[in-house]
Formats: structure tokens, C-alpha cells, sequence
């Protein structure tokens, strides 16, 4: 357990392994539950059957997963979705036009992209609040919300909302207004919504519940019984259900969800103290750190955080990168893969004013500092040196051209011809032979894309010629 946070649920691995999985509802007593591939079910007679009569309906490794889900959040009924979009699709279809939808602005770009582009074509609208300011979420509240949507921590930007303070403030002004949480980023095994007066708790499986990369899906969690109806029946009526493959991938993945957590944990507070102190980073996002604005909160409704950080890539003597720097220090990662989604076993690097925040609108990307030095990380289940040593070399390449002269003004290093595709080398004691076969592997890699304009090849091309380079040749200073 972190120190200083609230306990975990005891017997959460327990849970995790058996609920829903007595082996005693199959005939073959199989102690792995089975996958149920079978789109339809015969009845007994017309209308009588076994629980089952089609696939959209209901299968039975799916019901294993819905109900293991449930039992992880301390929740009575679990249900499960495509993806997690599928889920928001669902839980928004709740709702009528003229309803109002009040958000955090800090959430994740496809469910801003749904509620402003295709919600609000149905007559539903949406607003968006600071999510650490709960006062704020008061103030803007209307006769017509029916739905708050929280995200704790947010993503990209990793603020923690209070969310039992929220829940109290939506249900004192209207009792019948639906809290959702997703909560995503913290899963069961560190946060539990419903317990600090949410009404649904919500996730992407795809992330850290399933834990592998290798399915998309989504959940919900409820404890009240006309939310769980409601939900149920467009569930069904919607239809988008998962595969009863990707319920047993799920399933497998949530055996292990414990054990992974506490690893990325581990992992993420070591890769950020280690960014916290290095030159060319500009400031560390993480909630684990004493220096995170709601960081007393953050302990006080969790037992701990997942493998998520974001920095600014800079330098704290005040040279600022932009979309360039960023892209160089992404291109060079070699451990970090230059991909989107999150919460699997492998580290993942972003750059969300780009990618996964893309259709944000640039004002409220700027509102939110979400900017194109803005660095999201997924820190995975590698060894932590390994991963630090990885972010402390691509940070050096995306720097290398602004390293010794930086100081000097951009006019007098043009006078200088010093451009940004030109190189110094510090030529060591090896092989001379092995040196300029190095060289010759690196000039060429650098060129392989050379459908580019001249520009973005002499800048790009000295990138990649630093990066890929084996031996020490570079004299690279750190600022």
C-alpha cells in the first residue's frame, strides 16, 4: 500500500480470480471458464430458455466478466460494451433532448469529440468546468442537467476532482442527477467511484483492466437498480456488446490487474522523480508527487496511481521546446513506443495536441496547457533504469541542436553556418574502420525519407543521424 493513502480492498486479487468463476455452473467443471462462441441458444419450448437465447442478449463468458467486474468495484451489477465509447454512447442514451450534460474540461478527446459534435446534434447539450475547482461545478448546474461526467484523475493533464464532494453538491441540487466516473486511469484496484457517492463507474477495458493491448472494450458499474434496467435494456437495444473472445481476454487480463498495478506505480513515481530532475524537462505532471496541486486529495480517495505522467519538454532555465523538440525526443525513444491508448504492459509515448487530443479545439487546448511541448506517458512494466535511460537519451537528441550554442542568437549562428543539420563529432578511440561504417549506416537511415521537402530533411536528418548512432561519437551537453 502507498503511504499515506486509503487501504485497498482486502481480498481484491481474490475476487479478481474467483467471482463469477465457480466451476461448478459448468458441466465440464473447467476451472478457466469457457468461451462461449454460440450466437444463438436452443429453447425448451417458445419463450422458455435458460437464461440465454441470443448472443446480443446475453452469453455466458460475457456474464462471467460483467459479474467479476461488478464484485472488483463493489458494485451490484456490471455491464459490459464494445469499446468504451460504446459505453458513453450507452449511458448518454440515457438521457432526452433538452437535457444537459456537465463535464470536466480536462477529459478525454473522444468523449469531448461525442458530446459536442454528435450529442448535441440530439438535442443534448454539454458544458465543461475546471475539474479541481468544485465550486465551479455548482455555479454551472442548471434545472435541465441530468448528468455530470468526472474524470480523476483527467486525462491528459492528470487533475484529481473531489469526487464525493461533487456527488454531494449534483445530489443536493437534484437527486436525480446521474455522477459518472470514469475511472479509466485508477481502475478498481486503486479508486472506487461508486463508494464516494457516484452513480456509475465507468471504464475503458482496453486500458489497464485488460492490461495486454489486444482488446477494445468498455464497462459500466452500478449499485441502483433502475440505472442498472435502463442500461440493460439499451445494452441490448444499442447493441454494442463485445465479442465473447474478447470477454475471456478481458477476463484473463483482470487475474493479474493487482499485480500489475502495484508495478506500474512503482515504475511511474521512479520515471518521474527522475524527469523531475533532469534539465530538459521543463515540469513533471504526476500525482504522486508532493509538488501535484491536489496531491493531499489524491490520498485521501485513492490507495494509490497507475503507470500515467505527463511532462513539458524544456528547459528549467526557461527555453521552451515546441512541436518540433517533441517530435525529435518521440522519434528517438527506443524502449517508449510513439503510440496512442495506455494501461498496457508495454510503455507508450504521445503527444496528445496532436494525437489523442487532436480534435480538441486549439482555444481550449491552450486553456487547458495542452501544448505541443505537452509529453503523455504510459509508463509500462520494464525495468524502470531501463526506462530512464531510454527518456534520458531521446531528451538528449531532441535537444542536440540548440546544445553548445544555444546562447548564441539564431542571426550570428546563421552568419556561423550553424544550421540545424550540422553536426559535431567527438571521435573516440575505436576502430577507425567501425567508425565510418557507423557513419555510413547513419547518413544513410537519416536520408531513407527523402520524399520529404529539403527543409524538414535537414532538420529531421540530423535527428535521426544523432539517434541511431551505436557508439559514442556525439559530444551532447546537457543544459
Amino acid at each position: 500500500m502507498a503511504e499515506g493513502y486509503l487501504p485497498l480492498t482486502p481480498g481484491f486479487s481474490t475476487l479478481a480470480i474467483h467471482s463469477g468463476q465457480k466451476p461448478e455452473q459448468w458441466t465440464s467443471m473447467a476451472v478457466v471458464p469457457p468461451i462461449s462462441l454460440s450466437t444463438t441458444f436452443k429453447q425448451l419450448a417458445p419463450g422458455v430458455h435458460k437464461g440465454f437465447e441470443y448472443g446480443r442478449s446475453g452469453n455466458p463468458t460475457r456474464n462471467v466478466l460483467e459479474e467479476c467486474l461488478a464484485s472488483l468495484d463493489g458494485a451490484k451489477h456490471g455491464l459490459v460494451f464494445s469499446t468504451g465509447l460504446g459505453a458513453l454512447v450507452t449511458i448518454v442514451n440515457m438521457l432526452k433532448a433538452g437535457d444537459h450534460i456537465l463535464s470536466v474540461d480536462d477529459v478525454y478527446g473522444g468523449t469531448g469529440r461525442y458530446l459536442i459534435q454528435i450529442a448535441e446534434r440530439f438535442g443534448v447539450e454539454s458544458s465543461f468546468v475546471c475539474p479541481s475547482e468544485c465550486q465551479k461545478f455548482k455555479a454551472a448546474l442548471k434545472p435541465n442537467t441530468k448528468l455530470i461526467w468526472l474524470e480523476s484523475p483527467t486525462n491528459p493533464t492528470l487533475k484529481i476532482v473531489d469526487i464525493k464532494k461533487v456527488s454531494d453538491i449534483a445530489h443536493s441540487y437534484n437527486k436525480d442527477i446521474i455522477v459518472v466516473v470514469d475511472n479509466t486511469f485508477l481502475t478498481s484496484y486503486f479508486q472506487r467511484p461508486l463508494a464516494l457517492g457516484a452513480d456509475i463507474s465507468m471504464y475503458s477495458l482496453t486500458k489497464y483492466m485488460n492490461g495486454h493491448s489486444d482488446v477494445v472494450m468498455g464497462a459500466v458499474c452500478v449499485n441502483r437498480e433502475d440505472l442498472h434496467e435502463q442500461l440493460r435494456f439499451l445494452q441490448n437495444a444499442i447493441g454494442a456488446v463485445p465479442s465473447p473472445f474478447d470477454c475471456y481476454l478481458v477476463n484473463r487480463g483482470l487475474k493479474t490487474l493487482a499485480v500489475r498495478m502495484r508495478e506500474h506505480m512503482k515504475n511511474s513515481y521512479e520515471v518521474a522523480k527522475f524527469l523531475q530532475s533532469h534539465p530538459m524537462v521543463a515540469k513533471v505532471i504526476h500525482p504522486g508527487l508532493p509538488d501535484h496541486p491536489q496531491y493531499e486529495l489524491s490520498k485521501r480517495q485513492t490507495s494509490g496511481f497507475s503507470g500515467m505522467l505527463s511532462f513539458y519538454i524544456g528547459t528549467k532555465n526557461g527555453k521552451i521546446a515546441g512541436i518540433e523538440e517533441a517530435t525529435k525526443f518521440l522519434q528517438a525513444l527506443k524502449i517508449f513506443s510513439l503510440a496512442e491508448s495506455l494501461g498496457g504492459y508495454e510503455s507508450l509515448a504521445e503527444l496528445p495536441s496532436i494525437m489523442t487530443h487532436a480534435s480538441v479545439p486549439p482555444e481550449r487546448r491552450k486553456e487547458l496547457a495542452i501544448t505541443d511541448n505537452f509529453i503523455r506517458l504510459s509508463v509500462g512494466l520494464e525495468d524502470s533504469e531501463d526506462l530512464c535511460k531510454d527518456l534520458d537519451q531521446a531528451l538528449k537528441a531532441a535537444f542536440v541542436s540548440i546544445m553548445t550554442h544555444a546562447s548564441v542568437p539564431p542571426e550570428r549562428r546563421k552568419e556561423l553556418a550553424i544550421t540545424d543539420n550540422f553536426i559535431r563529432l567527438s571521435v573516440g578511440l575505436e576502430d577507425s574502420e567501425d567508425l565510418c561504417k557507423d557513419l555510413d549506416q547513419a547518413l544513410k537511415a537519416a536520408f531513407v525519407c527523402c520524399c520529404v521537402s529539403l527543409q524538414a530533411v535537414c532538420r529531421q536528418s540530423a535527428c535521426m543521424f544523432i539517434s541511431i548512432t551505436i557508439f559514442t561519437l556525439f559530444q551532447i551537453f546537457i543544459i
